[in-house]
């Protein structure tokens, strides 16, 4: 690509006949200088801004990357916590079943044994008190007695 300054620094043979007006040839060079040296420096710039936003693209692409990273990361972790307090739930509840059973285990096996103990108890209560009767009886038996005596 041409330079503002090579346009400028060209030079053109003059020829003594026919020749172009060196003066109009002048004029008209610097005019075309000065407007591709404009878009010469507009150019540079917007090459400039380019490299610049391709430069802030792989800035923001490398954040997106971090981010989606990042986002996969906490999904994860979150999947991860939902299925530790889950399996801890279940084992708190599996816990709390096996203790109840144990405990409704262990009042069945007292019933049992505090019925064992009533009938024990009844049983002994019906012998003592046939023990009294029969006292009672042999006591009435010897108060007739003596009564007749």
């Amino acid at each position: 690509m041409l330079t503002p300054l090579e346009i400028e620094n060209k030079k053109f043979a003059k020829q003594m006949m026919n020749g172009y007006n060196v003066e109009e040839v002048d004029d008209f060079l610097d005019e075309i200088t000065a407007e591709y040296e404009k878009l010469y420096r507009e150019n540079s710039e917007s090459r400039a801004k380019i490299e610049e936003l391709n430069e802030s693209l792989v800035k923001y692409k490398s954040i997106e990357s971090t981010l989606q990273s990042t986002l996969l990361m906490a999904q994860s972790t979150a999947e991860e916590v939902k299925n530790v307090a889950k399996q801890q739930a279940e084992q708190i509840i599996n816990e709390a079943q096996a203790s109840a059973k144990q405990a409704s285990d262990a009042l069945e096996n007292e019933i049992v044994l505090k019925k064992k103990e009533l009938t024990d108890v009844q049983k002994e209560f019906d012998i003592y008190k046939a023990k009294m009767e029969s006292l009672l009886i042999s006591q009435l038996e010897l108060l007739k007695e003596v009564n007749k005596e």
